[in-house]
Parts: structure tokens; C-alpha cells; sequence
């Protein structure tokens, strides 16, 4: 399953580097940042920290465009997969 989140961090390291606006570029890095430490970490990330994530990269979807909305769109892609694979508490 870190292959997912793997993924998921290699689109949003593309789409922090087309990102046109700091602040979008800033959210994107966090939430890569993120992804890293759930791909070096033995646990898996709680399901709702994990929706706070999508929800941010959502919401810099709308702003963004270009290559940085489609790896943002395939990030989120991947990242609701992984999601839907996490048991619920």
C-alpha cells in the first residue's frame, strides 16, 4: 500500500514544482512532506488525518491548473484508493 502513497508523493512533488501560486505550492509540499513520513513509517496514517490531507489538495485543485491540476487530480486519485483500502476506527 506505500506504493500508492509513493505515488501519490512523486505526483505532488511534479505538481509543487509547476505550481504558479505560493500558497498552493506550499499546501502541496506539506501534504508530500506528509506522504513521505506515512512511506517511512511502519503505521498506517488515521483515516481522518488522511481526509484532511485530500481535502487540502482538493482545494488547491481549484486553484490550480495545468500540469499541477492533473498531478494534483492523480494524486488525489491514488490517495482515495490507498483510503478506501485503512480500516476505520
Amino acid at each position: 500500500m506505500t506504493e500508492q502513497l509513493q505515488q501519490a508523493r512523486d505526483d505532488l512533488e511534479e505538481a509543487a514544482k509547476s505550481a504558479d501560486d505560493d500558497d498552493i505550492r506550499e499546501d502541496i509540499r506539506e501534504t508530500s512532506e506528509a506522504f513521505s513520513d506515512y512511506v517511512m513509517s511502519d503505521s498506517e496514517p488515521d483515516h481522518a488525518i488522511l481526509d484532511e490531507r485530500l481535502n487540502t489538495l482538493r482545494l488547491a485543485r481549484e486553484e490550480a491548473d495545468g500540469n499541477t491540476k492533473a498531478k494534483l487530480e492523480s494524486a488525489i486519485e491514488t490517495t482515495e484508493d490507498y483510503r478506501e483500502t485503512l480500516e476505520q476506527a
